[in-house]
């Protein structure tokens, strides 16, 4: 409830429930929330109709009915929180000394009714006119018929209640009672002490006794009196192990009042209710009534802690203020932490810098998110300031710390661009200056050490200065994938320089060796040598200034040089290889052309006069010495062998006739895998097959010699006046009838130029059996393109003139044999064209 500014409401009702609901609404009503640790509460409690609120009317500014009249102008004041309970009210007049001291407005006794409760539960007031703020809380009245003899509880729980929030007790107390062993008000009294007892929590509790209708004993003979009594009643007062010696002054600071009789003297009354009124402004100062804030609970807290009190109370247990205190804080805390955590999760700016991040780097990343968290921890600290200092900063922690898992992702995602983004820049610088010509070691380095402050830079702008997050592994990351792209840009490279000297070499030395080898003689192997030192000598330079840009072991270095001269030496050996798999063709060749031609490496003329034995052993000498060549390998200046000269022995002496009965006690030289003083590694031909490639040479050109041999055409004697006896009549038939000679010499032609463009006698050359094959295949070819010419010949005068006269026929048919003929010359003309260049190439 509310008027002119002032608020109550009832805390506890008479069945003990407490309204939660109720209570909330009154702090936001009086904006309690704001007053920190600023209090002050103010509980009535004592037997019903004792007639407190003449006092509380007149302090308080309490009025009847009339809840909180006439104080907004009060709620401009800076609002505080103490908490001043004011128990145990055990003279008459509770509720009109409430309303006269505070000025609030709980429900007075009239007594022209008669005597009734007038308060059920407990209720909470503001009070008007009182800084700092003080809230009056009143209790139900002790000792009602109402409630009945025997039901004590809720008067128990209640005292126990407001003591729990209690920095201020009043005691009402009739002036005629001080002294008296069996006053009215020593039942409360032991009821206060016990229930102090089961707090706790020794702190100074100003118990503040006012006694009413004081009579004309001076107070300072009643008050040692009193004084007494409340010592005596703490003595008999049973006390838990631990307080068994604690003295009265530990709990509470005594402070005696006297008030005149409301009834007889009511002016006087309330000048000393005014003059008591004054002593609570500002009690929660040094020094004041409530001057001990060891168990205050700051006033965001108020609500739960008092409900939480309540509950406590209510199933019974024993109260510890300290660990309640650390409770409320850690409940209000966590309540507080999870506000800012839903707030901060909701941020607009922190949404708008997550989703920019998850597109890409964003500059000034840490700041902005080191500012929106700041300014969350801070309005938890501005609102946390005032609760238990170790849960406080244990909630902040837990609040730090799921802000910042809250937050990590987006910067794990944010240092992976960064990652990304330094590797793509490194790489593209990195490219640029290769291909710029730097060198590559310097531009390594130079990338490496820019790329790696950039990152850094980049890190030192997303950090976030509360996380002190490690991004050390991140940046080892990006210092492995700069150093592996590094690596493989080196392979690459060296690969690609390695591969450019070795086609070099290989282009170098391949036609070169063939060549070589090719001509074969007693120089050819050192001029192979030769030209292998030299392109090695030059290669391996250019591969050694290629690679001084390289920053690599000298170790590496040299084994990369070393291969490279392998490299040329396997070249090298691949073509002899290569060249000694076709060594019989080679001899053949050779040996076709040395007897083809003569020593100016003309075509040789064959008159029949030549001396073809000699020719032959020339010309397979040469060849012979080819298949020397060819039989190993020679690289080193050092190898030096006898294969000629064993071949010549084995395969050229031996067949003369002085040496035949020699080679027939003496042991074949040929007959053996390896030859003298030549490894297996270099050896390209055994003698065993030196002797098997000798003898299919001879067996292949043995025809040529005998061709040479017989180059005679024309047949014997006896053979030609045989062939004239018997022929005559077939000249005879011949003379008689001219057209068979025509016939048969137009078959002539047609033979001769079959002749020429079969080349049979090149054909036979290489043997029978080959020439036979060969020849077999381009018959049929041949004689259809003879017979497609002949026919384009004849069809070319016809085309050009097709209104002829029938007497060119024997013109036309005399053409036709000078084409005949001219083709039969055309094909010699080819064949002497073939054998020229043959020979050319062989020499």
């Amino acid at each position: 409830m509310a008027d002119d500014g002032c608020c109550s409401t009832q805390l506890i009702d008479g069945d003990g429930v407490f309204n939660v609901t109720g209570i909330d609404s009154f702090i936001k009503g009086v904006k309690l929330a704001e007053c920190g640790l600023s209090y002050a509460v103010v509980s009535i409690m004592g037997p019903q109709s004792s007639g407190f609120a003449t006092i509380s009317e007149t302090v308080f500014s309490l009025k009847i009915n009339d809840l909180f009249v006439n104080v907004l102008w009060y709620f401009d004041l800076f609002v505080y929180y103490i908490h001043v309970t004011l128990l145990l009210m055990t003279a008459t007049g509770k509720s009109t000394l409430l309303n006269n001291l505070f000025n609030t407005n709980f429900r007075e006794m009239d007594a022209f009714r008669g005597r009734s409760q007038t308060t059920k539960g407990i209720w909470l007031a503001k009070c008007a006119g009182i800084e700092p703020c003080t809230l009056v809380m009143d209790l139900e009245g002790t000792d009602g018929r109402e409630r009945g003899e025997d039901d004590t509880a809720f008067e128990k729980q209640s005292a126990l209640f407001a003591l729990a929030v209690s920095d201020i007790v009043l005691i009402n107390m009739w002036c005629h009672d001080i002294g008296r062993e069996q006053a009215a008000n020593k039942p409360l009294l032991k009821t206060v002490f016990q229930v102090m007892m089961r707090l706790f929590s020794p702190r100074k509790t100003t118990l503040m006794f006012v006694i009413r209708d004081k009579t004309r004993t001076p107070l300072e003979n009643l008050e040692p009196v009193l004084r007494e009594d409340i010592q005596k009643i703490w003595d008999s007062v049973p006390k838990p192990q631990a307080h068994l010696e604690t003295p009265l002054s530990e709990f509470f600071n005594v402070e005696v009042v006297a008030l005149s009789s409301y009834e007889e003297k009511e002016e006087l009354f309330r000048e000393q209710v005014a003059n008591l009124r004054q002593r609570f402004f500002h009690s929660i100062a040094p020094g004041g009534l409530a001057g001990d804030r060891r168990g205050v609970v700051p006033a965001s807290g108020f609500s739960f802690s008092a409900h939480e009190i309540w509950k406590v109370i209510k199933e019974n247990k024993d109260l510890d203020l300290p660990a309640h205190k650390v409770m409320v804080a850690t409940v209000r805390c966590e309540e507080i932490a999870n506000e800012k955590f839903s707030g901060f999760s909701g941020n607009e700016y922190w949404l708008a810098l997550e989703e920019a991040v998850q597109l890409g780097p964003v500059t000034g990343f840490g700041k902005k998110l080191t500012s929106i968290l700041d300014t969350c921890l801070s309005e938890y600290d501005a609102e946390a300031t005032y609760f238990d200092e170790g849960v406080r900063s244990s909630k902040r922690k837990q609040l730090e710390e799921k802000l910042l898992q809250l937050v990590q992702p987006a910067f794990q995602t944010l240092l992976g661009h960064i990652r990304s983004g330094t590797l793509d820049k490194f790489k593209e610088a990195f490219e640029k200056a290769l291909d710029s010509g730097e060198g590559f070691s310097a531009a390594a380095a130079e990338c490496s050490h820019s790329y790696m402050s950039l990152f850094d830079e980049r890190c030192a702008d997303a950090v976030i200065e509360v996380a002190n997050w490690d991004t050390s592994k991140v940046r080892d990351k990006v210092r492995r994938d700069i150093d592996a792209h590094i690596s493989l840009v080196r392979d690459a490279k060296i690969s690609e320089i390695t591969a450019f000297y070795e086609g070099k070499l290989k282009e170098a030395l391949s036609g070169p060796v063939e060549a070589l080898l090719d001509g074969a003689n007693s120089e050819t192997w050192p001029a192979i040598r030769k030209l292998l030192r030299r392109e090695t000598e030059s290669a391996v330079s250019g591969l050694s200034n290629a690679l001084s840009g390289f920053d690599m072991y000298e170790e590496t270095r040299s084994k990369m040089l070393t291969n490279l001269e392998d490299y040329a030496r396997g070249v090298v050996e691949a073509k002899a290889k290569e060249e000694a798999g076709r060594v019989l063709i080679r001899m053949k060749d050779r040996f076709t052309t040395m007897f083809s031609h003569d020593s100016d490496s003309m075509p040789r003329v064959w008159t029949g006069k030549e001396d073809i034995r000699a020719i032959t052993k020339t010309a397979r000498s040469s060849s012979l010495k080819l298949l020397s060549v060819m039989a190993a390998i020679r690289l080193d200046d050092s190898d030096a062998d006898t294969i000629e000269t064993t071949l010549t022995v084995a395969l050229v002496d031996s067949t003369s006739g002085a040496n035949r009965d020699r080679s027939i006690t003496t042991a074949d030289p040929l007959a053996t895998s390896s030859w003298e003083e030549v490894p297996p590694t270099k050896t390209l031909i055994t003698p065993v097959q030196c002797k098997s490639l000798w003898r299919q040479f001879k067996t292949e050109t043995e025809y040529t010699e005998a061709n040479k041999r017989n180059n005679n055409w024309l047949p014997p004697p006896w053979a030609i006046v045989a062939l004239v006896v018997l022929g005559f009549n077939e000249f005879m038939t011949l003379l008689r009838n001219p057209l068979y000679l025509g016939v048969i010499f137009v078959a002539f032609l047609l033979v001769k130029a079959l002749w020429v463009q079969l080349d049979i006698s090149g054909e036979f050359r290489n043997g029978a059996l080959p020439g036979l094959i060969s020849l077999s295949t381009k018959f049929l070819p041949t004689v259809m393109n003879i017979i497609k010419k002949l026919a384009e010949e004849g069809q070319v005068p016809a085309a050009n003139n097709p209104q002829r006269n029938p007497a060119l026929a024997s013109k036309n048919y005399q053409n036709g044999v000078n084409a005949s003929s001219e083709m039969s010359s055309t094909g010699s003309s080819e064949i002497t064209e073939n054998d020229n260049s043959s020979s050319s190439k062989q020499d």
